[in-house]
């Protein structure tokens, strides 16, 4: 099905039907089936370089971990600067376009070391995330934050500011800032549980 058949909102009604879709299988009895089936796969993470280095050596797993929390630090940071510069909060000197599209190079290389040093992490203790509910909770709040913020609000904020209406740009920065606070939150209950 074309996306043009959705009208101007394709994108959006899609990314909103794909995290529907995660969350209805997240609670469903078909998530329990899937999830079993994962359990080889995370045992074979604990034998690969990354899973031996990480139980192995925790002087190492500790310094992947502070690279990953900076990396959030960094992400987290670039998401703030971004949606307070739409919602008129501060920077008002600068265009909102020019502080979004600069802030977004950073967040792509902020997510890309964010995602590698999580796969190391996750390597050395796989079989303890994978019994923790929270984990799948993280995952799933990571992969609808990746989606709204590569299909949803970068496709919205590239257009014209001036040519939007601000109400859509306001309750976008908003969704953005409480979809990132869903995956820090649920990333320090992962902390916190285990």
């Amino acid at each position: 099905m074309p996306i043009s058949l959705l009208g101007p909102y394709g994108r959006s009604i899609i990314t909103a039907a794909v995290i529907a879709a995660m969350l209805a299988f997240t609670l469903s009895y078909a998530n329990e089936y899937a999830h079993g089936s994962l359990l080889g796969f995370f045992e074979w993470m604990e034998t690969t370089w990354f899973g031996i280095i990480g139980k192995t050596w925790g002087g190492v797993f500790a310094i992947i971990q502070a690279f990953h929390l900076l990396s959030m630090a960094v992400l987290g940071g670039t998401i703030l600067v971004s949606e307070f510069r739409v919602l008129g909060i501060f920077l008002n000197e600068i265009s909102p376009q020019t502080v979004v599209q600069r802030a977004h190079s950073t967040f792509v290389w902020a997510l890309v070391v964010v995602l590698f040093t999580g796969v190391f992490m996750a390597c050395g203790v796989a079989t303890k995330v994978y019994y923790l509910p929270v984990f799948w909770y993280k995952m799933l709040a990571l992969g609808a934050g990746m989606l709204f913020h590569f299909y949803i609000r970068m496709p919205l904020y590239s257009n014209d500011f001036s040519q939007l209406n601000p109400r859509v740009l306001q309750m976008t920065a908003i969704a953005s800032l409480l979809v990132w606070f869903l995956v820090a939150a649920t990333g320090r209950w992962i902390g916190f549980s285990g």
